[in-house]
Parts: structure tokens; C-alpha cells; sequence
């Protein structure tokens, strides 16, 4: 089988979809005996050779000062098209619903191979936090929803996930396809543990609180922060751990500090900056920035002793399962696509959206850590799904997409012109010229490569008569 996945993410760019493509790729290519290509936008300096797969890095603009660390795709670049056509894959997996969903339907239109599509994220609040609650929204969620029904098949990362797609204008079937962790199944040895969090003032007996993510407010970070100075205010004492760096990390450490509450802030160059609380008060927190490495991630799960994840934005929570995998218990919110899979007070918690709600539950699981552990393990032997495990279902579901293929049963989608096409594609253009002030020059570039790349369909199509 011969597999093309698309994304607007790769490494040097690592987020959850980026880490999403990796494992599918890598589990295809090592354990399945699967060819498989990736097409990601270039970043500039990024080097692309190296994997047991070919990389098709086609060109892309700076779009960092909207979306932080991100780079907007040039989707029509005919040339690099082209590199995927003449892989001809069998299966088309993308996992972005822009540029990596139009490449996607262009070639498609080449080869003819089932597209399958992936909703991992609620794109509309990225949409919205970028361009606002207006005009361009919706421009763009119509574009993204045509992109998506155009595909011969939808999965969702949880059910939650695709109500959400249903609420934004999409009216097919979709299928859940759960994602993996690639944290190995157990907890991490003492050793490794001190190596990484031996500096801080962890002391056994005092409840250790963790969130490993994007320190960003719609993760539900002042809820966590809220609570915490609740507990401050009233003598609870405790340890929170922030993995992870983000526009709002100074937000929320300037929140603790006027809590009262100790800080260690550790920067850039490793160096920690201690800040005291107020002598009334209890607690500790610690911003401990990024963190890669993914041994480095497990020690900190290992270490804690309950996982903070009130984000009723993400669809999946692959941080959750992270935490699972290391004997971890997590604190969600009721009904959020997260906490799907989650029996409240056996392997996991379950609260409100607010932040008297978590204060609540914290107080009253803190004096008691056996517990908590208790939760972790079934944690551990309920919610967690290894990658392999979560790959080898998409790939028998490719063999069965397949399979209906061949047989004529596989539903055909009513192909959209290529003139409405490449309108989606000017939307994109456009918006992303609106957004972030492209050069003229830039823009214009995009449309003419979206023409040749319009002429060159048409081209295949005259030579394939």
C-alpha cells in the first residue's frame, strides 16, 4: 500500500497533529511495509532528508506573528504537487482542513485515490483568536467544511470532536478513530525521575499537581490558577508543575505571583528564578518552559501525583493518555471531548467548568495521595492506547476503504469543478494576504502557481485521453 499524509505541521513545527503524522508514518513505514510520503509546508533552515520516507516540503510564508511559530503554506507550488502525483498513493490521509486538504484534492484529481480526512482540532476557535469573529470566519469555516466533505471519509479524534464538526455546517457520517500516545505503558525509573525534577522543591507527602501543554488560556489555565490561590488562601499545601511554554505564560505567572503563592520561573537558559509568597500562605509553583524530550515528559508524569487538564477546547487530549500511560489520574471537565472514556472517581476526575469546582476537588483529593495513585492505575489500564495500536486500526480501515473501492460499494462523492476548486484556494490566499499584510507580490505568486497548477490537470487530463 502506498500512503500520501498531508499536514500543516511537521517537525521543526512539533505540536499533537505534528506528532500525530510522525507516528503514522513511522509505524507504516516499520511495521506495516507501507510507502508512505509526508507534504508539509518548508520551514527555512529545516532539513527534510533523513526519514525512512520521502519529505515533500513545498514553499510557505511567515505567518508567526498571527499564529506563533507557524508558517502558512503556498499549496498551489506546482512542482511540488507534482513530487506527489507521481507517488501515486493509494490512500490520501490528510489531517489539516487548508492548504494540506486543497493539495490533497488536487491530487486526488490525479490519481483518483480515496481521500481521508482527520479532524483533530476545533479549527473555528483558532480561525476566530486569528482573524476574528467576522466576515473572514466564515469564509473560512465554509471553505474548510467544503474541504472536508469533499473527502471519502471523515474520522474524529472522539465524539465529542465530531459534534463539534456537525455544529460548524457538516452534514456526512463520521467515523472515531482513536489516537495513540507514544509514551511506553509504565512509569519511568527513580533515577531519571531525580535527574529532571531534583531541583525543585518536590517534597514527598505534599501533593504534586501537573499541566503539560501550550500555556494558553483557552486550555482552561486560569481555572487551574483561580483554584490554586484558593487553596493558597486556605492553607493547602502543594506543588504545581507547568510544562510547557506559551503566549499566555507570563499571564499566568503574573496571576500566581498576585496569589501570593512561591514561584519558580525557569528561563530559557535553564536558570530558575525564585519568587516567595506570602508568609500566610501555602504552596508552590513551579513554570518549568518547554520540554521535548519525550523521556524528559514521562518523568514529570511519573513524578506527579495528579494531571490538571480543564481544556474543553481539545478534542482529544493526547496529553491525558500521556499521563495514563505513566500511572496518572486526571482532573476534567464533565462532558468535554477530553474526559471521554473517563468513569469519575475510578480513573479519573470529573468537575465543572469553573474554578470553585476544581478548588473543591483538589482539597478534597490532597490529603489523600493513595487515591490518587489508586486512580492512576486504572488509569493506566483503561484509558491507555498505544500508537501501534491506534495505527494498525487506520490501516485496516485504509484495506477496508480500499477494498470498497475496488468493489464499486465505496460512496462517490460528488466531485466539485476545478473552477470551484480553485475558488477555495483564493479564499485561502486571500484570507491569509488579509491576515497577515503578504506582499503583493507574494500573493500574486500564489494565484499564478494555482493557474499552472489548473493547466497542468488539464494537461494530464488531454494526454490521459
Amino acid at each position: 500500500m502506498r500512503v500520501a499524509l498531508l499536514n500543516d505541521s511537521f517537525p521543526p513545527i512539533i505540536d499533537g497533529v505534528a506528532n500525530v503524522v510522525l507516528n503514522y508514518a513511522k509505524i507504516l513505514t516499520e511495521q506495516l511495509d507501507t510507502q508512505v510520503i509526508v507534504g508539509t509546508p518548508r520551514y527555512p533552515k529545516a532539513e527534510y532528508t533523513g526519514y525512512p520516507y520521502p519529505v515533500v516540503a513545498y514553499p510557505s510564508v511567515d505567518t508567526s506573528k498571527l499564529v506563533a511559530g507557524y508558517r502558512a503554506g503556498d499549496f498551489v507550488h506546482w512542482p511540488k504537487i507534482r513530487e506527489l502525483i507521481d507517488f501515486q498513493p493509494d490512500i490520501i490521509h490528510t489531517h489539516c482542513p487548508a492548504a494540506s486538504a486543497l493539495v490533497a484534492r488536487i491530487v486526488q484529481n490525479h490519481t483518483g485515490a480515496p481521500v481521508v480526512f482527520t479532524y483533530h482540532t476545533k479549527f473555528d476557535v483558532d480561525i476566530e483568536r486569528a482573524v476574528g469573529d467576522g466576515l473572514w470566519k466564515k469564509q473560512f469555516i465554509k471553505m474548510m467544511i467544503d474541504n472536508i466533505s469533499a473527502c471519502d471519509e471523515v474520522w474524529v479524534v472522539s465524539k465529542g470532536a465530531g459534534e463539534n464538526l456537525k455544529s460548524l455546517g457538516f452534514r456526512s457520517d463520521y467515523r472515531v478513530v482513536d489516537n495513540g500516545v507514544d509514551f511506553a505503558k509504565g512509569r519511568v525509573e527513580d533515577a531519571l525521575v531525580k535527574e529532571v525534577t531534583g531541583r525543585f522543591d518536590l517534597p514527598e507527602g505534599v501533593p504534586v499537581f501537573l499541566f503539560v501543554g501550550r500555556m494558553m488560556k483557552y486550555k482552561g489555565l486560569p481555572i487551574i490558577v483561580d483554584a490554586l490561590g484558593e487553596l493558597s488562601q486556605k492553607g493547602v499545601d502543594f506543588r504545581m508543575v507547568f510544562v510547557g511554554g506559551g503566549a499566555d505564560a507570563k499571564e499566568m505567572q503574573e496571576s500566581v505571583k498576585a496569589f501570593g503563592i512561591s514561584t519558580d520561573i525557569v528561563g530559557e537558559d535553564g536558570t530558575v528564578t525564585h519568587t516567595d509568597g506570602a508568609a500566610d500562605k501555602s504552596g508552590r509553583v513551579i513554570f518549568a518552559g518547554a520540554e521535548h524530550d519525550r523521556d524528559r515528559l514521562r518523568a514529570w508524569n511519573t513524578r506527579a501525583d495528579l494531571f490538571l487538564f480543564p481544556s474543553v477546547y481539545d478534542t482529544n487530549g493526547i496529553v491525558v493518555r500521556e499521563a495514563a500511560a505513566c500511572g496518572l489520574a486526571s482532573i476534567l471537565i464533565k462532558d468535554s471531548c477530553a474526559a471521554e472514556g473517563v468513569t469519575d472517581g475510578r480513573n479519573g476526575f470529573l468537575i465543572e467548568e469553573n474554578a470553585q469546582s476544581m478548588a473543591q476537588m483538589l482539597m478534597a483529593l490532597a490529603p489523600d495521595l493513595e487515591k490518587l495513585h489508586t486512580a492512576g492505575q486504572y488509569a493506566m489500564d483503561e484509558i491507555y492506547i498505544s500508537w501501534e495500536d491506534s495505527v494498525r486500526e487506520a490501516y485496516r480501515r485504509y484495506e477496508e476503504i480500499l477494498l470498497a473501492k475496488q468493489d464499486g460499494t465505496l460512496a462517490e462523492k460528488k466531485k466539485r469543478s476545478l473552477d470551484y476548486l480553485m475558488q477555495g484556494a483564493l479564499t485561502v490566499s486571500k484570507g491569509t494576504n488579509q491576515m497577515i499584510t503578504m506582499p503583493r507580490t507574494v500573493y500574486e505568486s500564489m494565484c499564478d502557481n494555482f493557474r499552472d497548477v489548473i493547466e497542468g490537470i488539464a494537461s494530464l487530463g488531454e494526454a490521459d485521453e
